[in-house]
């Protein structure tokens, strides 16, 4: 039997940390000769098996968070199986950590480390549930505005340089790329897919042509209908939703630019 103390203040601490019993915990501490750490590590490694376990099972709920420093901006997806979970403190607080723990990785898309990973399975370990990180990106360079929806289930990173954006407005666009239908494909025009702007653009061209109009007036109805095009699909030639009088690029102040967005709704690619 061992000799050390374990008080029942660190057996609690202990519980706090992983959810399970006091039993259990006690005996992780007597193992680890009292040690918080290494009890923690214990109950991981046991407990390893039985979280493996849970991932088949269907983890619907979750949310986006987003972090920001060090000339860098985090948008991760964390899920849950239920959205009891998703909404208490210390999942979104996980998930906040796990946001900034995404700043530590280069431009691009996030893989789960061992600290996204352990930060993750604390939560896991308490609520018994199929918890995963799901995906994150890392954008570098210049500024960001974000938005979250109150619900957590959809955010948007907007990154910007060549000057100041008021805050205001920098959320406003953020606001617009998570509400707008379509939603942007592209800032603009140069960042759409071009082998869709090449179809789009012969079809309008046909369609021109079969009108039997005069070839001048036939290019001039494709050119039409491809600015139309783009008013529709690119961030800057969208309507804006807050006036839909005015296009978003004639909200971004003068000297911006708009660099890169990523849109992130809980569950869809």
């Amino acid at each position: 039997m061992s000799t050390v103390n374990i008080s029942p203040k660190d057996v609690m601490k202990l519980r706090d940390r992983t959810g399970l019993g006091m039993g259990e915990c006690k005996s992780a501490l007597v193992e680890a000769n009292g040690d918080m750490d290494a009890a923690e590590k214990i109950i991981r490694e046991k407990m390893k098996g039985k979280m493996d376990a849970r991932t088949d099972r269907a983890a619907g709920e979750g949310c986006i968070s987003i972090a920001m420093g060090g000339g860098k901006a985090s948008i991760v997806e964390v899920r849950s199986e239920t959205d009891f979970t998703s909404r208490n403190e210390e999942f979104r607080a996980m998930a906040a950590k796990v946001a900034q723990l995404a700043l530590g990785h280069a431009a691009g898309a996030v893989t789960a480390d061992k600290a996204i990973t352990e930060t993750v399975d604390v939560v896991r370990l308490k609520t018994g549930e199929n918890i995963s990180f799901a995906r994150g990106t890392v954008l570098a360079g210049g500024s960001f505005a974000s938005y979250v929806h109150h619900d957590g289930k959809l955010g948007v990173l907007l990154q910007y340089e060549g000057g100041d954006m008021p805050a205001d407005i920098g959320t406003g666009i953020c606001q617009h790329i998570a509400a707008a239908v379509p939603t942007p494909a592209a800032i603009d025009a140069d960042g759409l897919d071009q082998a869709v702007v090449a179809a789009k653009r012969a079809e309008a061209i046909a369609e021109a042509q079969a009108s039997g109009k005069p070839a001048q007036i036939a290019e001039k109805m494709a050119e039409g209908k491809m600015r139309k095009f783009f008013e529709e699909v690119t961030l800057l030639g969208q309507a804006y939703v807050r006036d839909d009088k005015m296009q978003v690029g004639q909200i971004v102040p003068k000297g911006v630019k708009l660099v890169k967005f990523v849109r992130v709704r809980l569950g869809q690619d």
